[in-house]
């Protein structure tokens, strides 16, 4: 198998292995956050608690959450409790809260991810053309013109690299969504920062076996693809689709 199927193969499986871990976190983060009220064991009075929510899902990947509170109304000149109250607000209901429609800004458009997905595999296609880098990508990968030729028309490849587009982009609108900064610069800053990660995590699979010149045109169009996902996702959902105010 060629070595770049098995760098795109290692991108696509590794977001599809850390998916399930981050949406059991996320789901077990929703499921203590909020305050509750129970009866201080003390007291024998109403208090309101909140769990410590995050600890709670980040506990919850190695086994069973481990609670303990995050505040708490008698806080803190009570601060030293035992919190003998977990149990029961383990048991009781969040307090509802009645919150406003959240923001298009912090929302994930799906559209603008599509279209840089798109333009990033577009991107790849044109930079792995012969009018460009397939001369050179053929050398650093000893490959004939006519296995070369052969490997273009297989779809395998295409899909691999068109699934990897899409999780990066993906990533990206997630993150620029959470941080709630849509501008076309904070979204190419999230996308280069990724970017770093990506690589540096292909380099540490790969360790030395990539031959320089192949690092160089793969590293290039990753590079020049992750700065026009950024700038889709950042900008052209502001500026088109969502028009918000700022």
């Amino acid at each position: 198998m060629l070595l770049l199927f098995w760098v795109l193969l290692f991108v696509v499986a590794t977001c599809l292995i850390l998916l399930m871990p981050a949406l059991w976190g996320k789901q077990i983060y929703n499921t203590y956050r909020g305050a509750r009220t129970v009866n201080c064991p003390e007291t024998r009075a109403p208090v309101e608690v909140r769990f410590d929510a995050l600890r709670a899902a980040f506990t919850s990947l190695s086994g069973k959450p481990k609670l303990r509170l995050a505040d708490c109304s008698r806080w803190p000149v009570h601060a030293d409790c035992g919190q003998e109250c977990i149990p029961d607000a383990e048991k009781s209901a969040p307090i509802p809260v009645v919150r406003a429609a959240l923001p298009q800004k912090n929302r994930i458009c799906h559209l603008p991810v599509l279209l840089a997905a798109a333009a990033a595999w577009v991107l790849g296609m044109a930079w792995h053309s012969e009018y460009l880098f397939r001369p050179q990508w053929m050398n650093a990968m000893n490959l004939s013109k006519h296995y070369t030729r052969v490997l273009a028309e297989m779809w395998m490849p295409h899909l691999l690299t068109a699934a990897a587009c899409l999780l990066f982009a993906y990533a990206v609108s997630a993150l620029v969504a959470w941080l709630g900064r849509r501008t076309l610069f904070s979204g190419i800053q999230i996308a280069l920062s990724l970017w770093v990660v990506v690589v540096a995590a292909i380099m540490v699979a790969t360790k030395s076996e990539v031959a320089p010149q192949l690092m160089w045109i793969e590293g290039g169009y990753s590079f020049l693809g992750a700065l026009l996902v950024g700038a889709i996702v950042g900008a052209v959902p502001r500026r088109v689709f969502v028009k918000d105010d700022e």
